[in-house]
């Protein structure tokens, strides 16, 4: 299992393997260059300290700032400090928080979900990237939305969940909105982006006892990343990974 170069600590879990397989694959396509890396809604820096420990400047916009007191701490103690720099803002106002052209590789996790108008952080996204730079966007999966609250007898929120045209299960829903891989990709694809990869990610970590994750988690790790590309699998996972190119 790949850790940390400076801390030891796991850089891949079966819960973000997906993600990291097809990041690596495109640092590889980079070898030797320092990349300019925007993480919009990077909170405390899972994936920017080590996006910047691999030798990349990463700019963390975030709306919290107790997560990006966190970062600046966490980028300190990897000794990383110098080459991320934090933001507070929220998605919905990126436009006005980056550069156009500006950004070699652009992460979105976790963002489209809660922000107010997806298409148009989507169009501000594809306006910060440079010309065949890329987005790694990880959206939240309506499929295993739908099948936790049906096993778990919420019949009523399951069903509405279906037939709701966002996909949220009710007034109370934390979500603002749930994708499938056909409605993410159209929204990107709407903002002059070309989807390249759709990988499940959390397809099977999120169903398992904590004994089965702590007693062998590299078969749970491969398992994971062997899934993950495997319709009907990949469509099922708790949250869905697309990565794309601005052409």
């Amino acid at each position: 299992m790949e850790t940390s170069a400076r801390t030891g600590r796991p850089l891949v879990t079966a819960r973000n393997a997906a993600v990291w397989a097809v990041l690596r694959k495109e640092l590889d396509r980079h070898a030797g260059e320092t990349l300019t890396v925007l993480d919009v809604g990077g909170g405390t820096g899972g994936f920017a300290v080590p996006l910047a420990e691999a030798g990349h400047t990463v700019t963390v916009i975030d709306a919290s700032p107790d997560a990006l007191a966190a970062l600046t701490r966490r980028a300190a103690d990897a000794g990383v400090a110098d080459r991320i720099r934090a933001v507070q803002g929220d998605g919905d106002a990126l436009a006005t928080l980056v550069d156009p052209g500006s950004a070699d590789l652009i992460l979105c996790h976790a963002v489209l979900e809660i922000v107010d108008d997806p298409a148009e952080v989507a169009a501000a996204i594809a306006a910060a990237l440079r010309p065949g730079g890329a987005l790694s966007l990880l959206v939240a999966g309506r499929a295993a939305a739908v099948l936790g609250r049906a096993v778990n007898g919420h019949l009523r929120a399951a069903a509405a969940l279906v037939t709701d045209p966002a996909g949220r299960a009710g007034p109370r829903d934390t979500l603002l909105r749930r994708f499938d891989a056909d409605g993410a990709t159209a929204l990107l694809t709407a903002a002059g982006l070309t989807v390249e990869q759709i990988h499940g990610v959390r397809v099977v970590a999120d169903l398992l006892p904590a004994t089965a994750l702590e007693d062998d988690p590299q078969a749970v790790l491969d398992l994971e990343l062997e899934l993950s590309s495997r319709p009907p699998f990949r469509d099922i996972a708790s949250q869905l990974h697309l990565f794309a190119r601005r052409s």
